[in-house]
């Protein structure tokens, strides 16, 4: 048995190195070879295209099982491989009929038999999840495509947050940055027989969509927001009226400033402008320290916005920031 993993429809690409992640994983411990097939990601866009608004089991996922079908029975017929089947036959996202009438299609025309087994029934669903949970196995709660995950966000009304890659490449919390981050270093435990458990837990996320500051009527000001910085407007103008030890207090919405050179001291950080905070800031662990320093609680959505200098004229601040109730996993060493 040869393992073949061609996912050019799984998006962002994060998220298509996690699964591969966890995949490489199971093969190596059931013994399988796997081999890793192209991310041809834009030519399975133009494949899918005018298809985008398609519900999830429609005419989209039919051109994605033929592109992927069709370069699965190529690499089969390379190996001298004369059957081939598919991981998708035990998602319940996925249409069985439509699988086996795409695969079956593709024996006729290239002589490579598809195996379609039910592995649903009879207990099939509750056994995945079985051994997913005894296994720690990473289960997304996506297909995998953009336009899949779009929809499915919308009914669901959640935020999209998969596709946020912020510039500075910091890792944000729930991210699949972050969860990728978290099983390789799963696999670094079990190389050395460290026994670990992966647990859930629910928290406040929050995602920074934009920041900027302008003084007067259109002149920009570097601006850097801290995580679990929020408006509830999205918008303020006003100016600073008085400082306190260091922080500099805006007379509208409990908006709070502080200087670059503070900041570089609150973090041990010497950042010289606002671009080098901007395109490499600390971690969000170590900004919700420096929140907790300057007397903010664990529940604060306080602003705190880091400038070169303080401004003394009027300023407006637009912050679109957004706090809502998610999961993460957690790795705990036993």
């Amino acid at each position: 048995m040869t393992g073949f993993f061609y996912d050019p429809n799984i998006h962002p690409y994060s998220e298509y190195s996690l699964r591969y992640l966890d995949v490489q994983r199971s093969c190596k411990k059931l013994g399988i070879a796997l081999l890793e097939g192209a991310y041809d990601f834009e030519a399975w866009m133009e494949a899918v295209r005018g298809l985008e608004k398609e519900p999830e089991k429609g005419a989209r996922c039919e051109v994605c099982f033929d592109k992927r079908f069709l370069v699965s029975a190529q690499k089969a017929l390379e190996l001298g491989e004369k059957k081939i089947t598919t991981t998708l036959l035990v998602s319940p996202l996925k249409s069985q009929e439509q699988l086996k009438r795409v695969g079956d299609a593709f024996y006729e025309k290239n002589g490579v038999e598809f195996i379609a087994v039910d592995y649903r029934s009879n207990g099939g669903t509750q056994d995945q999840s079985r051994v997913t949970k005894e296994e720690q196995l990473y289960r997304q709660d996506y297909c995998g495509c953009i336009y899949g995950l779009t929809m499915q966000r919308e009914q669901q009304e959640r935020l999209m947050d998969e596709m946020f890659s912020p510039i500075s490449g910091q890792i944000l919390r729930a991210s699949i940055e972050e969860r990728l981050e978290m099983y390789t270093h799963r696999m670094e435990l079990e190389e050395k027989n460290i026994a670990y458990k992966i647990v859930k837990q629910k928290f406040l996320n929050y995602r920074q969509l934009s920041c900027k500051v302008t003084k007067g009527k259109n002149e920009n000001i570097p601006a850097y927001a801290l995580a679990y910085s929020t408006l509830p407007r999205k918008k303020a103008q006003g100016t600073v009226e008085f400082e306190i030890n260091s922080v500099h207090y805006f007379s509208r919405d409990e908006i709070k400033f502080i200087t670059l050179d503070e900041f570089s001291l609150a973090c041990g950080n010497k950042y010289k402008t606002m671009n080098e905070l901007i395109y490499n800031p600390p971690s969000i662990e170590s900004e919700l320290k420096i929140r907790t320093s300057y007397g903010c609680t664990n529940y604060d959505l306080t602003p705190i916005i880091v400038l070169e200098r303080i401004i003394d004229d009027k300023l407006t601040i637009e912050l679109d920031a957004k706090t809502y109730e998610d999961v993460s996993e957690k790795l705990i060493i036993l």
